[in-house]
């Protein structure tokens, strides 16, 4: 079903989604000669994947030219050069859990899924290995994963991180270590430190040292709309928690939630938050941009840098494209599945793959 509904979409959802971007065709950007028109991306292809499957992650395998696509039914691999389907992957072939919240290609071209509720999953050339708390895994709930050069993987959970050393498989694992036991980001540094987005702000281990930062250190924007703050946390109330953002119908607000982290080429760490916006941290201050700045909404959930050093944001209100001067929002107006995007990838042509409710939405030039 879930393969059935990818490729029915693709030639008619791509008409439609071509219609809408010619909003979007261009930008003035400054340059020391003066300004001078460039073309931006625009919406090329919408592939949908059922109406209330929601795609969670997302991952390039350049070597084999694919996407791997998460969603809450399963996994899809799509061929970037035709992008047909080539396989689909639930319970029956492997998965720990069909709710896959995370992708990652380690070092050794095994791809890792991290599911909601079943572990992770480890998969190479049709052979799978399944690891739960049994076998040393913090959690059966896994959010995020990333590698150091040489190595170990780190695995994001629920309940703290697991460094894994890929040789012996062999896991540790790290809860009061961190500012908050609920990771849902992680990326490595240029002098190979780990950066942790939780739910209670930001961690770095360098690897002696842990050292941590909250809304108190900057952040998070301010609640200038003064939006109800979220009980929605994990401390204490499993029972309770969940993803929802909303209450009563309204939006809420908790700067210290850390649903995204990147770092960039200069070390810069870009965390997205409930409500505050993305924060950014030059190794001495944070900087907050919001929607009073060109943000499409304040509550990130996913960030990517592309090959070209543009910064892309997945948001509660659109995806957003910063270049470092002008700010530029694709929405359902202009062609996306949804409005809320929560995983996003860029390729070394330059497209961008964003994943929302149902479906994946191309970007590229034409």
């Amino acid at each position: 079903m879930l393969a059935a509904a990818l490729l029915l979409c693709v030639s008619a959802c791509t008409d439609q989604s071509e219609q809408a971007a010619e909003q979007v065709t261009a930008e003035t950007v400054g340059s020391a000669g003066g300004s001078t028109q460039r073309a931006v991306p625009v919406v090329l292809d919408n592939f949908q994947v059922g109406e209330n499957v929601y795609v969670r992650s997302l991952a390039i395998d350049m070597e084999t030219s694919a996407l791997w696509v998460g969603t809450s039914t399963g996994v899809l691999e799509i061929d970037l050069d035709n992008h047909a389907l080539r396989n689909t992957f639930t319970r029956k072939d492997g998965l720990a859990n069909e709710y896959v919240f995370s992708i990652f290609i380690d070092s050794r071209k095994n791809k890792w899924f991290g599911t909601n509720a079943g572990g992770t999953s480890r998969y190479r050339d049709g052979e799978w290995d399944v690891y739960f708390p049994m076998h040393g895994l913090a959690d059966y709930w896994v959010y995020s994963f990333a590698e150091q050069k040489n190595g170990p993987l780190w695995i994001g959970t629920w309940a703290g991180v697991n460094s894994v050393d890929l040789d012996t498989m062999e896991f540790t694992t790290y809860v009061s270590e961190l500012v908050n036991e609920w990771v849902y980001a992680i990326d490595i540094d240029s002098q190979d430190r780990v950066w942790f987005g939780t739910e209670g702000g930001v961690s770095r281990f360098d690897n002696r040292e842990w050292h941590h930062w909250t809304h108190a250190d900057g952040l998070g924007a301010a609640n200038t709309a003064e939006h109800p703050p979220s009980d929605n946390t994990g401390l204490g109330t499993r029972s309770r928690h969940d993803l929802g953002v909303l209450m009563q119908g309204k939006e809420t607000y908790n700067p210290n939630y850390v649903f995204s982290l990147v770092v960039d080429n200069s070390d810069r760490v870009w965390a997205g938050t409930w409500g505050g916006g993305v924060g950014v941290y030059d190794g001495k201050q944070w900087q907050n941009y919001t929607s009073d700045d060109g943000l499409a909404g304040n509550i990130v959930y996913s960030i990517a840098i592309g090959e070209d050093g543009v910064y892309w944001f997945g948001t509660n209100h659109g995806l957003t494209r910063h270049d470092g001067n002008t700010w530029l929002t694709y929405d359902k107006s202009n062609g996306l599945l949804d409005d809320n995007v929560y995983t996003i990838v860029t390729t070394a042509n330059g497209d961008i793959w964003a994943g929302t409710r149902r479906g994946v939405t191309r970007i590229g030039n034409r």
